[in-house]
């Protein structure tokens, strides 16, 4: 496996959950995003969303022996991607858009964001776990 190569994925996720966060929630001031989740995504849940993204740019240093890192990952995206499956199980995105355009895209695209990173780190763990054969 290319060390660039993961190195640049745990960058990008890293953006992906520190600026999308910091972004779409308006620097923890945009309420509509807490409003509709206000469990996992509270500006307590959006911040820890912050924190897994640093944890990603940290492991994104790390040259080898990410197997069980990118294992936690993927767990925790996991959680992610199946507490975005219920929300719209329970909830109208339109209601969302109607009060708030940022909160809307914001909870249009978590769920599919975390899915495509839950697959990269999936991807690092089993490369590491020998499952896979190395990218040359």
């Amino acid at each position: 496996m290319k060390d660039k190569i993961v190195k640049l994925g745990f960058i990008a996720a890293a953006m992906m959950n520190i600026g999308g966060v910091l972004i779409f929630s308006r620097l923890f001031t945009n309420s509509v995003i807490n409003d509709f989740d206000p469990v996992v995504m509270s500006n307590f849940g959006l911040l820890m969303i912050v924190i897994w993204g640093l944890a990603y740019l940290g492991a994104a240093s790390i040259t080898s022996n990410l197997k069980w890192l990118a294992g936690a990952f993927v767990i925790e995206k996991l959680v992610y991607v199946i507490s975005w499956i219920c929300w719209f199980k329970g909830h109208d995105l339109s209601a969302v858009y109607d009060q708030d355009l940022f909160a809307g895209i914001f909870y249009s695209i978590y769920g599919a964001n975390d899915f495509v990173f839950m697959i990269f780190f999936l991807w690092v763990f089993l490369a590491q776990t020998k499952v896979l054969k190395p990218i040359a």
